[in-house]
This record gives structure tokens, sequence and C-alpha cells, in this order.
């Protein structure tokens, strides 16, 4: 076979072409004159005249199968679209034949017999179906298995998972050894050989067939079946990994390289909603856009966001030299626009008039903040110098610079604030209001307003990477509290939104973004575990990976965040997952003395001071708490209603 191989290789394509014609002509002759041997049912010598429309019978096809394509198609991809390109070949020269063979009258026993027809368009299609795929078997490079090649067992029996198979099979570095189906009628079918098995069947399978990897092939496999399957093979010592859906591929084709590991974004139970075009477009393109903390996490992914949305500059704001210098070079590719990094802090007044006046700025999206509660808790004056006095200072210079569109990103943390990095934000939101009113009252047009969201997966705040690096190191994973709850969304999903959302704001606003049902943070952990191959260390399995510790909640953490003030005032917008906050009970009329007293205190480093001045303000302007009782999930049945 070897030997054929590489005969057949080494020949010009016009000698493969004239081995294959001559190869047809062959199987279509045998195929008429078996035809003859089996209607007499016996070994048939042919007269003169049924020779001669023996060998018509190539002579008709091969023309016309030269027509249509056949010859066209590489025998090493031969496949279904070829077969029904054969098939219409095979008959219309069958047709051809057959209407040769009556327009000379020689139909009949010492002619062609009826039967022929049927035998030379079955036998004929079939014999070159069968010598096409054999020509295949040859041509194909074998790929013999590697000593370690992986042992991968496949969710899902459609079509993705045949072609993902498909695509495993021509390496040597995978072995698919079992489908895995959710789909009763299909238990016990095979699909390229190999077989499928019942879902309940999957933890005896990963044992019994010593697999390594699974793989989850099924476009729609909801969130809940692939937690179903995180738990049900997360004690075990394999990896899980997911394919993405088709529609993701530009090929079109599912590639061995596209397999990515599961990741936590997979769990959270957050099912995508395609972005709206006009809303991601229309308060970027052409635009000149400033983006504050632009090296921090959702800056720099607001940076990158906005890069492919053709912005007519954008300026990038922040006091980390490093990170400044590298989220600039990596936007540097993205396009014609001019990218301006602006080494600074929100802090400098004079600097922040500079920037806006020069580069005359139409839209700010203010990221920079200090986010890590314990660390502001601890270190409360930088805190709120960096976090209300920056907001200050840039909503100020954004109010006079005739700036039309300010964004500030805010924090679930705002709501009824019990730490200081809440209280600084909501002070944020506080300022915002203020100028956003003194904004409008000069040109109705201009908006100024906050988006208000929770965790975001990866970013620098986030308790995910704390969990990542408590495991690489081989645990404990240590939490606050068993019940504690946040809300949690991807940090490219955050970054679409939030451009969507300055599209939908009105000034005064305070658009949230709909984060679903909050995450019991101890589920998030042994998820973490899981997924990383290890197992939960706990009385039901002392002999496991990671144990998880509770150390008690810090006295600024809450159990439970909260996005709205009160539940029943939000209102839908164009985007199904950006709702809108009522704003009325938050006057902010006296901000610039507010501001004094807390810059006085400030310029004391007067902590004590601080606190005091950070919490007494927002107990009076927060003390409404109307409809405190009202749970998030009674409004949100109310309006998906």
């Amino acid at each position: 076979m070897t030997d054929v191989r590489k005969w057949l290789q080494t020949r010009s394509r016009r000698m493969k072409k004239l081995i294959l014609l001559t190869g047809d002509a062959l199987i279509l002759m045998l195929v008429i004159w078996a035809g003859f041997c089996f209607r007499f049912d016996r070994f048939y010598i042919p007269n003169f005249e049924q020779t001669l429309f023996i060998l018509a019978g190539p002579a008709i096809a091969l023309p016309v199968f030269a027509s249509l394509g056949v010859y066209r198609t590489i025998l090493r991809y031969f496949g279904a679209y070829s077969i029904w390109t054969l098939l219409k070949a095979v008959t219309v020269s069958t047709m051809v034949w057959v209407s040769l063979v009556y327009i000379t009258l020689s139909f009949g026993p010492g002619g062609i017999p009826r039967t022929i027809a049927v035998v030379y368009w079955l036998g004929s299609f079939a014999a070159l179906v069968a010598t096409r795929f054999l020509a295949r078997r040859i041509l194909e490079e074998p790929h013999p298995l590697t000593q370690n090649a992986k042992r991968v067992l496949i969710y899902g029996s459609g079509e993705h998972a045949v072609e993902l198979a498909n695509a495993l099979h021509a390496t040597s570095e995978f072995q698919v050894v079992a489908f895995v189906s959710d789909d009763p009628s299909l238990e016990n079918m095979d699909v390229l050989g190999i077989r499928i098995y019942p879902m309940e069947q999957l933890q005896d399978l990963v044992q019994q067939l010593g697999v390594e990897e699974v793989i989850i092939a099924s476009p729609s496999a909801s969130v809940r079946a692939q937690r179903d399957l995180v738990a049900k093979v997360g004690r075990l010592p394999v990896k899980i990994r997911v394919l993405p859906p088709l529609a993701d591929l530009a090929a079109g084709k599912f590639l061995v390289s596209y397999i990515r590991d599961i990741d936590i974004d997979d769990l959270l139970g957050r099912p995508p909603v395609p972005a709206i075009p006009d809303l991601l477009r229309e308060p970027v393109q052409g635009r000149v856009l400033m983006i504050t903390g632009a090296a921090g996490s959702i800056g720099s992914a607001l940076c990158r966001q906005v890069a492919q949305l053709k912005p007519a500059k954008l300026v990038l704001l922040d006091f980390n030299e490093l990170g400044l210098y590298q989220i600039e070079r990596e936007l540097r590719p993205y396009g014609d626009f001019e990218l301006v990094p602006v080494l600074g802090s929100i802090c400098e007044p004079e600097l922040l008039r500079s920037v806006i006046a020069t580069h005359r700025v139409d839209t700010i999206l203010h990221c920079a903040a200090y986010k890590h509660v314990p660390m502001v808790e601890a270190n409360l004056v930088e805190g709120a110098r960096n976090n209300v006095l920056g907001s200050f200072h840039l909503a100020r210079q954004a109010c006079e610079g005739n700036v039309e569109r300010f964004i500030l990103i805010s924090s679930d943390k705002a709501v009824r604030p019990t730490s200081v990095m809440g209280a600084t934000k909501r002070w944020a939101e506080l300022i915002t209001r203020y100028y956003g009113d003194l904004a409008t009252r000069a040109d109705p047009n201009r908006v100024f307003s906050c988006v208000r969201f929770g965790n975001v997966i990866g970013s620098s705040g986030s308790v995910v990477p704390l969990f990542k690096e408590q495991i690489a190191r081989g645990g404990p994973i240590t939490l606050t509290d068993e019940g504690m709850t946040r809300y949690f969304m991807s940090i490219r999903e955050a970054a679409e939104l939030i451009i969507q959302a300055s599209a939908l704001s009105r000034s005064g606003d305070i658009l949230v973004l709909d984060m679903s049902e909050p995450v019991r943070i101890r589920d998030l952990a042994e998820d973490m575990i899981m997924l990383a191959g290890l197992t939960v260390r706990d009385e039901r399995n002392p002999d496991g990976d990671i144990e998880i510790v509770t150390i008690g909640p810090h006295p600024a953490e809450k159990l439970a965040e909260e996005l709205f003030y009160n539940p029943n005032s939000i209102e839908r917008t164009r985007h199904p997952k950006i709702l809108r906050s009522s704003p009325a009970h938050m006057p902010a009329d006296d901000v610039p003395v507010m501001i004094q007293h807390l810059q006085d205190a400030i310029d004391r480093y007067d902590a004590d001071a601080i606190r005091t001045i950070l919490f007494q303000l927002l107990e009076r302007r927060d003390l409404p708490r109307l409809m405190e009782t009202v749970a998030w999930g009674q409004a949100k049945e109310r309006f998906s209603a």
C-alpha cells in the first residue's frame, strides 16, 4: 500500500487524471457486461451490436463526467458533495445511453434488454463511488497515534461533534474513544466507528477508557448542562475543554486549534446577548474619546473595544507608565486613528484642562479609580483623593471644556455603601449628577451619566485572580463567608455594554448593567478548583487537593451586593441587558461645598474626619430606602412579564 501511494503521489496531475479516466471506462464496460450476465443468468458473450453499446457506455459517460466536474474533485477529499456530483453525472450519462438504444431500435433480447439500463445506472454509480473511496484510502497519509496521544471523549453527537472527531482523527495527538449524548435515541449507536454512550455512564467511561480530556462539542449545551458535566468529572483527573459555536469560526470548519479550555465564564449562567451595532458605533465612530485608567483591566478592555470602532482619536490617560506603554503598543495595529498616550493623574486639574482643550475631546469614559475594597479601606486618604477629588476635577474640566458626553464607570458597591471604596464611588455618582445638571443647562444635548455594574471576571478587583493564585499555590482558598454572593460578568461583555449604555444615556442617568443572578462565592471557588482538574478537600473527600477555608468577613464587606436603591424604579432601554435607574432621590446641588470639606480633611491627612464626611453625607442623602424589602428578583419579574 505504501509503495502504491508513493508511486501515485509522484505522478503528474495529467497522468493521475488519465489513470482515473481509464479506470472509469473499464468499470463502466464491466458493469454493462455484468448486466448481461445477470439478465441471462450465465457467463454471457455479447454479439457485435451489444459490444458496440458496451463500448458506447464510457464513450458517452466520460465527456458527461468531465463537463459536470467529476474529474475536478481531489480524491483525498472525496465526500458527500462529490458523491452528489457523481450521481448527477451517472444519471445523465445513463439517460443518454438509454436514449441511444431506443433511437437505434436496439432494445430486446438480441440487443439491449431493459433490465440492463437499471443495472447500468445502479451498478456504475456504486462501483465508481467505491473505487473513489478506495483511492482516497490509498492516497491518505496514515496518522499513527504517537505514544503520548491523548484519549478524548466528546460530549455531543451531532454534526459539530462528528466534524470535530474527523479533525482530531487527522492528527496524531488525539484519539477519540467515545461520544456521550443526552439523546436516548442515540444510545449504543456508532458514529465513525465510535460508540455513543448515555450521559449516566460518563464517570465510568472516564475511568474505564483512560480518558484524559472531555471536549464539549454541543453548541446547544446549556450553562446548566456544562455545570453538570463539570460536577460529574470534576473529581477525576481529566481536563474539560470546549469548542466555540460554528458561527464564531471564520473558516466555517472546526479546527483542533479552536478548542479552548472551558472557562469560569462558561459556568456563570450568563447567556450571551449580541451587541446592537448602531449603539456601538454611534458613541465612538469619528469621535475623539478619552479613557481614564486606560491601563487598568476595565479601561484596557474599553480601549480594545473602542479601537475596533473607528474613532477619530483615542486619548489614553493613566499614571501607570508601564501599563500605558503596553496598552498603547497593543492598540497601534488596530487602525488609522490617532492614538495619544498621556502619562498623568486625574487629580491634576491643569493637566486635564490642557488635554481636553488640546485634543478637543468629545467623550470621556472615566474608569480611573482605586477598586480593591481592603486596600482603599487601609488607605482611605489616597482612596478619597483619587476616587472623589479626581472624579471632581475630571467632571469639572469636562463641564467647562464642553465635553459632549461624560460616562462614569461606577460599581454596585456604591449602593448603600459599607466600605470606603463604595462610598467614594457613590460620591463620584453625585459629582457626575451635579456637573451633568450644569452641562445640560448650557446645552441640552450634553450627557453626564453613570454606568453601574458588579464584578468583572479577570479584572484587578475581582476575586477570580486571587482564587487562581491560591489554587496554583496548592491552596487553601480563603472565603470570607459561606453565604456571600456577588454579581459577575465577563470583561469583554462589560466593555461592550458600557459603550452601548453611553449611547442610551440621558444626562443624570444611572444605567445599570443586568448581571443576571448573583453567584455564591463558595460555588465559584468549587467550580474553579474542578476546572483546574483538581478536587475539593472536605469532610466527604479528605484526600482532595484544595481546601476551602472560611476566614470571616472584612468589616467593610457586605454578604450580598445590590445594583439599585429602589428596584421598582428601574426602566427598560433598547438593550435587554441595560436598565435605567431613577436618580430622583439623589440631589447634588451642594457638591462644591461637600468637596471643600473633604479637601480640607485630605489636606490635614485626617482619616477619621474623611470617613465621617464620606458616610455622614451619604446617610443624609440616601436616607429614603424606598422599597428596601423588595427583592431584585421581584422587580425583574415585573419588567420581564
